[in-house]
């Protein structure tokens, strides 16, 4: 008996994000709701207003369309459940929306990932998962689809407008700190699936990069999970003092925010922080940070090819072109496609009218993602995974990235090496 031909998930991923991205050029303009609130009354007022109802709505019947295709492609049993499970983890997404709305939590510049992660987790700790909930617990879709759609904000001309010296510092902090970081952990014995993605999340972008990683090397969830919450937990505190400490030294606007952008691991973060600086900082901190996701495709792409050849099956001959065809995350070659695509191929005009609702859209996916991490992860798998050894081998990295970063942006922008920016 012939089994049926089904679509891989990396294939899915790419059909979903680039169905999405026509529909929005054509017309269709997925939003996510907006919540700004500082008080009771305004809260109610968002909450009621039939805008943000029509943007949920619009987003849910989204994903849920995009669910039905991928379960169609995959040839998985569609049922009533995914349609209540949805209902459920959009439910949480959108409360995570609104705890990012409240305008305190907004000027700390908390992404709306990191609630949707932490009410996942509560829920699936203190409340228990039902099996209803399961079937639309689809992370790694979520995620992959979400990361094509972030090729679209990856715009080369700005870059290069932008001049090559956030893309020297960019490069230089890279390499530099994901060796340190790879070197580090092995001498705190973490596998090998820790190193990759501590390693890239420290020195590329964060939480994009450890995902970008994980899905190139197959990784566990629950080593991403814990990843993710020491990316965030730790950008908190960068975010809050080291403009302060950018003041304390008398750094130029070009030297504070060249350091920011370069180890600040979350975009939020990153423009927050900057902002405290003034408007000359934030933009500098926006150059190298938008020069280090650049490299984000790049990375992701040598790490297939050597997580392909590297860890074959014992006994096995070498892998060859078509193994790495095979093993390779069609969902990055999506990521270039796309970048390039808005880069040269797309009008300007259509690429500024339509960037605004293709990252609320991935915005919407990612934070889904999240809230299904959280939802099938313990805490005690994260507090207690590898004796503590993961968050050491972070907070070591990361303070060698605040240094390297803060020595490499004197040298590029500090007119140093170059003319002073």
């Amino acid at each position: 008996m012939n089994q049926k031909k089904t679509l891989h998930e990396d294939w899915i991923a790419v059909i979903l994000a680039f169905t999405s991205i026509a529909l929005i050029c054509a017309g269709l303009h997925p939003a996510m709701p907006k919540f700004e609130w500082n008080d009771g009354n305004t809260l109610l007022a968002k909450l009621t207003d039939s805008g943000n109802l029509g943007r949920i709505g619009g987003l849910f019947l989204w994903v849920l369309g995009s669910l039905f295709i991928a379960f169609l492609l995959s040839g998985k049993r569609i049922s009533w459940q995914l349609i209540t499970g949805l209902v459920a983890v959009m439910a949480i997404s959108m409360f995570a929306q609104v705890i990012t709305g409240n305008n305190a939590v907004k000027d700390l510049g908390i992404e709306i990932v990191l609630f949707s992660l932490l009410l996942g987790l509560f829920i699936s700790n203190v409340l228990g998962v039902p099996e209803w909930l399961k079937p639309v617990l689809q992370t790694e879709l979520f995620i992959k689809t979400g990361l094509v759609l972030l090729g679209s904000g990856i715009i080369f001309q700005e870059l290069i407008k932008g001049g090559g010296l956030g893309v020297m510092q960019s490069v230089v902090v890279v390499f530099t700190v994901w060796y340190f970081t790879f070197w580090l952990c092995k001498k705190f014995k973490l596998d090998d699936e820790f190193r990759m993605m501590i390693s890239s999340a420290v020195s590329i972008c964060g939480v994009s990069a450890a995902i970008a990683t994980s899905g190139a090397i197959e990784g566990d969830n629950k080593k991403l999970s814990h990843v993710i919450s020491l990316v965030l937990i730790v950008a908190i505190p960068m975010m809050i003092f080291m403009p302060y400490v950018a003041v304390w030294m008398d750094m130029s606007p070009a030297v504070a925010g060249a350091w920011l952008g370069g180890t600040i691991d979350t975009s939020g973060a990153v423009v927050a922080a900057g902002t405290m600086l003034g408007e000359e900082a934030l933009k500098y901190a926006t150059l190298v940070k938008f020069s280090q996701n650049v490299l984000l495709g790049l990375a992701a792409f040598f790490i297939s090819i050597w997580w392909s050849y590297s860890k074959k099956e014992l006994n096995q001959p070498k892998p060859g072109l078509r193994t790495i065809w095979d093993r390779f995350p069609k969902f990055v070659l999506g990521f270039i496609v796309v970048s390039l695509i808005f880069s040269f191929v797309l009008p300007g005009a259509l690429v500024k009218e339509v960037k605004g609702n293709i990252k609320d859209l991935q915005t919407c996916f990612f934070a889904l993602a999240f809230a299904c991490i959280g939802l099938e992860t313990k805490f005690t798998d994260i507090f207690k995974m590898e004796n503590g050894r993961p968050a050491m081998a972070f907070i070591i990295a990361q303070v060698f990235n605040i240094l390297v970063t803060l020595g490499i942006a004197y040298l590029v922008f500090g007119g140093v090496l170059f003319e002073k920016p």
